[in-house]
């Protein structure tokens, strides 16, 4: 059985890491495990660099505590004055070889008020949760969720540019072992 390693207990990252490598595995048998790890950047990334370090030191750090086939580390973020995340794929040494796989998602749009809010402190879902009077929107279907009417979710946007993190994966003829 293959272990995919999330580097969250998020639901929303959990299961688009599932939908994921579902789609692109059909055929392996899957387990998923979330693991919650430091990305030893601040709570609310600022730049794309920060968020891809942040995922990126995720992986590092949960691959430092347990075993798995697969790290996933997926870091939301902004990029003034959008917000998106960066998906990091890790193996642990698959046929004898060293895989990583990264890609960035669609990058949404955000309403000055919130990035007023972020600019003052607070993370983007503290945000979302007082601008849509609701609770724990990050865990659900996150600021695109709210600001599409849920036409689409924080798990549907991460899902495709998980897919195009597994490229690697998918076609490892194409990436020289690490």
């Amino acid at each position: 059985m293959t272990t995919v390693i999330v580097t969250s207990l998020n639901p929303a990252k959990i299961a688009a890491v599932d939908t994921a490598f579902r789609a692109v595995f059909p055929e392996q048998d899957m387990t998923f495990q979330g693991v919650s790890v430091s990305s030893d950047v601040p709570d609310q990334p600022m730049t794309s660099e920060e968020t891809l370090a942040g995922a990126r030191n995720r992986v590092r750090n949960a691959k430092a505590i347990v075993e798995g086939d697969f790290y996933v580390g997926v870091e939301a973020g902004l990029d003034n004055p959008f917000t998106f995340a960066w998906m990091v794929i890790e193996s642990a040494n698959i046929d004898g070889k060293h895989r990583t796989g990264e890609a960035r998602s669609a990058s949404l749009p955000l309403p000055p008020a919130a990035i007023k809010g972020i600019e003052s402190g607070k993370e983007l879902g503290d945000v979302m949760d007082e601008m849509f009077n609701e609770e724990n929107v990050k865990q659900k279907g996150g600021a695109i969720g709210m600001l599409t009417g849920h036409l689409l979710t924080r798990s549907s946007v991460y899902h495709q540019a998980l897919v195009l993190a597994l490229i690697p994966f998918i076609h490892p003829a194409l990436f020289p072992k690490e």
